[in-house]
């Protein structure tokens, strides 16, 4: 057995990519309209993922854009997605910076929490060990639910 993808549904495809890539960090890896179906899959990869494998052998994102609109509740779309970053409190800083909403701060240096425009939790988890407690993060409150 071996992790394909994760399909997460989005309502505003463009609100959905400026976050997951150019917040985020991933990349699109490809992209596929099915006008019978009206719908749009976009695939995504973080960058680490794509160096150290083939495209299509890493860990992806599927976001799933349904053409006509429907509303995602009761955790229709998802639960949350998980990535490790090289510096917590520069990914929490670089995503604060472009009007990312940190729900849970990195005050134990290790994990974070920010969510989608979708509404979607994404964790983000400090590679290797534990960063040390540092300002603002560390006494930083959470905000609304991760």
């Amino acid at each position: 057995m071996k992790f394909l993808h994760t399909m997460v549904r989005v309502a505003d495809i463009d609100q959905s990519l400026d976050f997951y890539c150019n917040k985020l960090g991933l990349q699109e890896t490809s992209r596929h309209d099915y006008e019978p179906g009206r719908f749009t899959l976009v695939f995504l990869s973080a960058p680490e993922d794509l160096e150290s494998a083939a495209a299509t052998q890493s860990p992806l994102v599927e976001l799933t854009y349904n053409w006509d609109p429907e509303a995602y509740e009761g955790g229709r779309n998802f639960g949350h997605l998980a990535f490790q970053v090289e510096n917590i409190y520069r990914t929490c800083e670089r995503l604060r910076a472009g009007g990312v909403v940190i729900n849970r701060p990195p005050r134990d240096g290790r994990m974070a929490f920010v969510r989608s425009p979708d509404n979607i939790s994404v964790e983000l988890l400090q590679a290797g060990e534990a960063l040390a407690a540092a300002e603002p993060w560390a006494s930083m409150p959470n905000v609304g639910v991760w």
